[in-house]
């Protein structure tokens, strides 16, 4: 929905929250080595937890983030040589300097190959507003608070952005000086100063008990930078460090940068260029407002192999389901997960998993067509127009998300329907159910005073709610979801809505001033764990779909939380959320959702079409909105949305009508395909969406083209990001095989860079040679409404190749106790003969059906057979000349071994 930018309001302070009850392990102490104050747990060959503890107690509970640690004992060896303890794993060796105190760059390192590269590593302990002395510290990374946020509209900053919004009284970026020695220094600020007015803006710094002023002179536009200092005298120690907005109105500077250096000094250069270089990138919490590129946080994948996971102030979860504070310490502390996994990038992805916990499965209705839009739908507008128009239209639909404007008495955030467009919920959600459309409704963590469901609340606590953010015409409140008493008070305004027949709720935590607060954990983890858990509790697969990994407020890339975005991908789809429709855009998001893989997330939904289109806010371009589609027909989620903007088929002319029609009927077909990626991702931490290096890392094009991936292992997906509505052109990197054109037969031979030409009714999208994409052969309106008694195999000949098809009751919690079942299906080549064999099915579910049709088309065939046979017998089969495809028909029981086996002439 339509964003409403107001200022961060997230405080960090000590509590308890209670949060989903992840599965968790005991620590068992086994494959550890203790020298001292530092203990070295090696989990895998490729994972060794780093800990040190100055007064030598090792924390032994599950963190919020490394819920599991008894991983599969992994062999290594130790040794003490040169005052060198020195451990051995196979893939890495780790060497640290005895009794040498806390880990540092000094007296760690650790040695992997990446690929034919020989690595030496020297991790860097960085904690959220800590900084040592006379080292360049991201303003980014500190803690920024009262208004301060961090943004990257204008270029030239280091790191990930800067911090903008110092114009309130106090807004402030805080740190924490390490290991200052005795004497007079400098405090530097690296800033951008292109007020209007061309006045020297003026803040305060503070560097333990010295305050002074540091006048900001005008750089001369906002991607120009300058540096300026003041002198302090400070004794040895850790000093508490600060700038300071203190005059409103003089403050309106960017800030990229600070540092307490020696006097004289130059201004540091950040820390690592190189390894920061090498991270293939991540996450941020969001694109709202974004129209092309946007900075990123780093991710765990790197070309150099190696990243550390600085897990020292990450939350205790708890046996109960809550996360408490790290307990104090009076001595040092560091703990730290290093992934060494070299170019085994897949095998790094695992580990992540194993250590955090596996994704949360989505329900099959998930990976089929969603309609949305920010606009005043009433119940009549669903069940007289939109629906019957997708279902004359033949477009499948799964799910509706009817965004804020149900909302009574405010629109914003009114607890309870407008009758004026649902007069009747219960009747609506039982309608849409009854043709097979799930229902999300928008909501927002505030309440107006005016709302009758204000006394509730009040009643419920005894006491006010404190005032929130809203810009709303009337006073609003705002919740605390960390304290239990108001989260409670919260949900139990959901409740009537669930009681009516609500199947998953849109937390939209965007801009009310709505806070959560604790030691060791994300605001956004705090909300989307609540969110997630009642839904679980509720029987259904929980999973929140909002923003992710940071704190609450309206800027995408918001200070990064101790905790991080590591864990989110139990409980959460990750969701790019107000975005605005360019081709730069478009591109964009294809690059966005392939980084959210590297920090283990599978699941991201973008806006398809984008929110806002700035040239006009009702309509995009045809050729744009069939690449939207297209493109969305090949993520992890499809979510047509719009600001008041129309995003579907029928609202464009023949040609591009015609494209989103073929693909969104495709994205329904895919979803047998779709929802076994999804089991993937649970089970092994890799991504739906696969960059090209974790199958290709030591091809140079695999980081080149960065906007193309594997859907899957054996499906290319080149979005196409340019306009035009025929003979457009877009250039492909191929891998090392055989790839034949999804939609048209045509086959390229990698490694290689092809130009594919395509019009509005094709898209780059190749099998590889021996690939397997099994698709739902019959039409249907949603997932549910038949079985899956029909399945289509489109297998690309030039290769051999495997699939397992996933299958279970869509929902529910069944397939954790084993409901579930797997049919494997494999391809093989020999002296111009071929070979596909579905094994039987291993496992069962409610719904599983007894047996089932098969379409088999074989992709690129030279020519037709001499014959086709299954389990030796003779069968028929059609041959398409001009697509080179054979097509076989067969039914086999899902309990029986069918083998088809093609005979050259």
């Amino acid at each position: 929905m339509k964003l409403r930018r107001t200022p961060l309001a997230v405080a960090m302070v000590t509590a308890v929250v209670f949060v989903s009850a992840a599965p968790v392990q005991a620590h068992t102490g086994a494959s550890s080595v203790v020298s001292g104050s530092a203990r070295f747990e090696v989990l895998s060959p490729t994972l060794i937890r780093m800990e040190y503890a100055g007064d030598r107690r090792f924390e032994e509970r599950p963190t919020f983030n490394a819920i599991n640690r008894q991983f599969p004992r992994a062999s290594f060896s130790k040794t003490q040589q040169n005052g060198l303890l020195i451990i051995k794993t196979g893939k890495l060796t780790l060497q640290y300097r005895l009794n040498s105190g806390p880990f540092s760059q000094d007296n760690l390192r650790v040695d992997l190959m990446a690929g034919p590269m020989a690595v030496t590593a020297r991790p860097a302990w960085e904690l959220v507003g800590s900084c040592d002395y006379d080292k360049l510290c991201e303003a980014e990374t500190q803690r920024n608070v009262n208004g301060a946020i961090v943004a990257d509209e204008h270029p030239g900053f280091t790191g990930r952005g800067y911090v903008a919004g110092l114009t309130r009284r106090n807004s402030t970026i805080a740190w924490t000086a390490k290991k200052v020695p005795a004497g007079k220094h400098s405090v530097q600020v690296r800033y951008a100063n292109a007020v209007p007015s061309g006045e020297p803006q003026t803040m305060t710094v503070t560097a333990g008990d010295v305050t002074v002023p540091i006048p900001l002179a005008p750089t001369g536009g906002w991607d120009k930078r300058a540096v300026a200092r003041v002198a302090v005298d400070l004794p040895a120690g850790a000093p508490a460090m600060s700038v300071k907005c203190t005059e409103v109105g003089r403050c309106g500077v960017d800030i990229d940068s600070v540092a307490l250096t020696p006097v004289d000094a130059e201004y540091p250069t950040p820390a690592d260029p190189a390894h920061a270089a090498a991270n293939l990138g991540g996450w941020r919490r969001s694109l709202d407002e974004a129209d092309g590129p946007r900075a990123l946080y780093e991710g765990m994948l790197s070309r150099d192999g190696w990243y550390l996971l600085n897990d020292t102030e990450t939350g205790i979860m708890q046996p109960n389901g809550s996360v408490a504070p790290r307990p104090k310490r009076t001595t040092d502390y560091q703990d730290g997960y290093f992934f060494g996994y070299g170019h085994d990038y897949r095998q790094g992805l695992r580990d992540l998993r194993d250590l955090t916990g596996p994704s949360v499965l989505l329900p099959r209705w998930t990976f089929g067509n969603w309609y949305s839009r920010y606009y005043a739908h009433s119940d009549a507008d669903y069940r007289d127009e939109i629906v019957p128009a997708f279902r004359a239209n033949k477009v499948p639909l799964d799910a509706l998300v009817v965004d804020t404007d149900f909302k009574a008495p405010n629109k914003w955030n009114g607890w309870d329907w407008d009758p004026k467009y649902f007069p009747d919920p219960k009747g609506f959600f039982d309608w849409a159910h009854r043709e097979g459309i799930k229902v999300s409704l928008n909501i927002h963590p505030s309440i107006a005073t005016s709302d009758p469901r204000y006394a509730e609340v009040k009643a419920e606590l005894d006491r006010d709610l404190r005032v929130g953010l809203c810009n709303l015409p009337e006073e609003c409140r705002v919740f605390d979801l960390s304290n239990p008493a108001e989260s409670t008070a919260y949900f139990n305004l959901h409740r009537k809505f669930e009681e009516q027949g609500l199947d998953v709720w849109w937390p939209d935590s965007c801009c009310d001033g709505s806070f959560a607060r604790g030691e060791g954990i994300s605001p956004d983890s705090v909300l989307n764990m609540q969110y997630a858990k009642r839904a679980d509790d509720q029987g259904k697969r929980g999973f929140s779909w909002n923003r992710s990994g940071s704190g609450f407020g309206g800027y995408a890339l918001t200070p990064a939380f101790p905790a991080g975005p590591w864990a989110e991908h139990r409980y959460t789809v990750d969701t790019s959320m107000d975005t605005t429709s360019t081709w730069e855009l478009l591109s964009f998001a294809s690059y966005y959702t392939i980084r959210r893989g590297n920090i283990g997330m599978p699941y991201e939904s973008h806006d398809i079409g984008a929110h806002n289109y700035p040239e006009n806010g009702n309509k995009l371009p045809e050729d744009m909105y069939a690449r939207w589609v297209q493109f969305g027909t090949f993520q992890p989620l499809l979510r047509l949305h719009s600001n008041h903007g129309v995003r579907l088929p029928w609202d464009y002319a023949e040609q591009a009508r015609a494209s989103a029609t073929k693909f969104l009927q495709l994205r329904e077909a895919l979803v047998p395909y779709t929802y076994s990626l999804a089991r993937q991702a649970h089970d092994t931490g890799l991504p739906m969406t696969r960059g090209m290096y974790l199958n290709y890392p030591e091809h140079e094009d695999a980081y080149r083209f960065d906007r193309q991936y594997l859907y899957g292992d054996d499906v290319l997906v080149a979005p196409v990001t340019s306009p035009g509505t025929s003979d457009v052109r877009t250039k492909v990197w191929f891998p090392p095989g055989t790839w034949t054109d999804y939609f048209t037969g045509k086959r390229y031979t990698g490694p290689a860079v092809q130009e594919v030409t395509t019009d509005l009714s094709t898209m780059p999208v190749f099998l590889r040679g021996g690939g397997i994409l099994p698709t739902r052969t019959d039409y249907v309106d949603h997932s549910g409404q038949r079985p899956l008694d029909q399945v289509t195999l489109d297998v690309a000949t030039g290769g051999i190749g495997s699939f397992s098809l996933y299958e279970d009751a869509g929902d529910g919690h069944g397939y954790r106790n084993g409901e579930f079942g797997r049919t494997e299906i494999r391809y093989t080549e020999r002296e111009g003969s071929a070979t596909l064999t579905i094994l039987p099915r291993v496992g069962t579910f409610p719904g599983a059906v007894p047996d089932r049709t098969w379409t088999v088309n074989f992709r690129n065939v030279a020519g037709p057979p001499q014959a086709v046979s299954v389990a030796g017998t003779s069968t028929p089969f059609t041959y398409d000349a001009p697509t080179r495809t054979l097509t076989v028909k067969l039914k086999a029981a899902a309990g029986a071994q069918t083998t088809l086996t093609t005979t050259p002439r």
